[in-house]
């Protein structure tokens, strides 16, 4: 079980904290990799749900991630052009391809049905209208293939650039961006037969 508290800020965009910060924590030094751990699991947490779903496998997940970061530490340049973020989130991404393709978990789309849940008080014909869009998301989900599932969740949901999207996955940016248009056109698809439902009253 992880025992860090769970920060409440969003995942780190510069390098952590000074330049001597991060030769310390490249040194695998104790104190530097637990700020490490706090500046950056919520990013992880989230990365991993909207990938693989919730459950004790994303706690399981975050905390290999996390061992083999610190494992390969040593090899990040703390000198070089890479954010020491996103080469975090190249190991968690890898980690989570890996497990969607082996047990084949959909998206968790809670942003998109929270967004719904949000226009208004509940009554039976909003849950009705919840359910079968979360039903609607997943099966778009589902459908989605490993890459444009993570590059989806990567900009939207980690808000990388299209070039750090494709420095995490190892494909060019032009290449990031069509998976991430690909992506959203899937979902915007699987949400058009709701649009009025979304917005109508009871």
């Amino acid at each position: 079980m992880m025992t860090m508290a769970m920060p409440h800020t969003s995942p780190a965009d510069e390098r952590v904290g000074p330049r001597g910060e991060l030769e310390r924590l490249v040194a695998q030094d104790p104190m530097a990799f637990r700020a490490f751990v706090v500046k950056n699991e919520r990013a992880m947490f989230g990365l991993l749900s909207r990938m693989l779903g919730h459950g004790p496998h994303v706690e399981d997940l975050a905390q290999e991630a996390f061992l083999r970061a610190y494992r390969a530490l040593p090899s990040f340049d703390p000198h070089g052009p890479a954010k020491v973020s996103t080469w975090l989130l190249t190991i968690v991404t890898r980690l989570a391809l890996d497990e969607r393709k082996r047990r084949k978990i959909a998206v968790a789309p809670d942003a998109e049905v929270e967004a719904v849940s949000d226009q208004g008080a509940s009554s039976p014909f909003r849950d009705r209208a919840r359910t079968e869009l979360r039903a609607a998301l997943e099966q778009a989900a589902r459908a989605l293939p490993d890459d444009q599932c993570a590059a989806l969740v990567l900009a939207e949901v980690q808000g990388l650039s299209l070039a750090e999207v494709g420095e995490v996955l190892g494909v060019p940016e032009a290449t990031a961006k069509t998976k991430v248009f690909r992506a959203r056109e899937k979902m915007r698809a699987a949400l058009a037969a709701f649009g009025p439902k979304a917005e109508g009253s009871p």
